[in-house]
């Protein structure tokens, strides 16, 4: 399993982001399944909705359907450690989409990740102390 940001998904729908040919090269050889949570799916059907509206959208849910993701939950439990996460990257600052991606790393104990934000997850630890490896940037 290797966790997808919002970043990662954008580019990969956007022909005119400059990581759009690295996120299309990563997920032709890709051959794991790549993990999201709610927020990552929310705040990934907002920006694709905003720029190119509901065709991208649905291409995207499309690709859940079939397979093209798995769908983390999170609950009323998962709050104050997303709250932790939040307080703790406040300069940053950090959104509730990361902080879903750190809960879920803490959780699997995996820290490869496809994210466009390497400012941020070179930061983020998870377990306290791991630090997550961008498979997308490197």
């Amino acid at each position: 399993m290797i966790l997808a940001d919002t970043g990662y998904w954008v580019a990969l729908f956007d022909r005119d982001d400059h990581h759009h040919a690295r996120a299309v090269e990563v997920s032709r050889g890709l051959h794991e399944q790549l993990a999201v949570t709610w927020p990552v799916l929310t705040e990934t059907v907002y920006f694709l909705g905003a720029r190119y509206g509901s065709a991208a959208v649905q291409r995207f849910l499309e690709l859940g359907e079939r397979g093209g993701y798995q769908l983390h939950p999170l609950d009323e439990h998962d709050l104050p450690r997303l709250r932790a996460l939040i307080k703790k990257y406040a300069d940053l600052p950090m959104d509730l989409a990361a902080a879903s991606l750190v809960l879920l790393a803490e959780r699997t104990g995996e820290g490869r990740i496809f994210s466009t934000d390497q400012r941020d997850f070179r930061t983020y630890r998870f377990k306290q102390h791991k630090p997550f490896r961008n498979l997308l940037l490197g």
